[in-house]
């Protein structure tokens, strides 16, 4: 059965009895494989960017990119929910969130975006998305688009004071209208703190398993590139090393 936002809103693990899940998706052949499958939600991720188009970060991908996966997974997933990713640069002022979100969902057909940070002036856009009938899926801990800034790749939530403000940013999502968070590489129990004080569902990455749900990378959890997955993904499969052996042999 499709997930709708008003099922997602209402959908705790405590209850439910079982995490949502959540993978990336990049094409349309993958996309057709997941629609087939028990999977919630598929996330369109800028880091498409990394995983497809062998950039640095996740920074360098622009709208047009996201609008072109975004397009070819809906059409491959017809009977799933997915989010597209929002990426940098693109909600930079009002004006573009506006311009940049309706052109990512209007165009691919997807069902939701997501964008990274909270307050003050993402919650404002959330805000005027949402009126404006554009669902919102919110991402805090580790923000990708901004790890310059915030000095590289680390867990987030280890002292009262990034503790407090990820609370608060949390709690502010909810009330902005974020139907879902995402909680990427937040300490564990800070993770299950948040996760108990919303009453929308958390999706957790590198943050333990006390979320609501889980979210992974397709290529990392079939290990479809060359190097190892990050530590907290445990790969089902190696399909790098089948692939290179099926051509070896197919060269000899």
């Amino acid at each position: 059965m499709k997930l709708d936002t008003r099922k997602i809103r209402t959908y705790k693990k405590k209850s439910a009895k079982k995490p949502l899940q959540m993978l990336t998706c990049y094409d349309f052949q993958t996309a057709q494989l997941l629609n087939d499958s028990s999977l919630d939600l598929i996330l369109v991720g800028d880091s498409v960017g990394n995983v497809v188009l062998g950039y640095d970060h996740t920074i360098q991908v622009d709208i047009e990119t996201m609008i072109l996966f975004s397009k070819a997974v809906k059409k491959g997933a017809p009977d799933k929910f997915v989010i597209g990713d929002l990426p940098f640069g693109t909600y930079a002022t009002m004006d573009l969130a506006l311009k940049n979100s309706i052109n990512l969902f209007q165009q691919s057909g997807i069902e939701a975006i997501k964008l990274e940070g909270a307050f003050p002036f993402e919650c404002e856009i959330i805000e005027r998305l949402t009126q404006i009938g554009i669902p919102v899926m919110g991402h805090i801990g580790l923000t990708p688009q901004s790890v310059h800034e915030q000095g590289g790749y680390y867990t987030h939530g280890k002292d009262q004071v990034s503790m407090t403000r990820l609370m608060k940013e949390a709690l502010a999502l909810e009330k902005a209208g974020c139907f879902a968070v995402v909680l990427e590489f937040v300490e564990e129990s800070l993770a299950k703190k948040i996760t108990e004080k919303l009453s929308i569902p958390t999706i957790g990455i590198g943050s333990g398993k006390n979320t609501d749900g889980q979210v992974l990378v397709i290529n990392d959890l079939l290990h479809l590139g060359k190097k190892d997955p990050p530590k907290f993904c445990k790969p089902i499969g190696n399909i790098y090393e089948i692939k290179a052996k099926l051509i070896s042999e197919y060269l000899k």
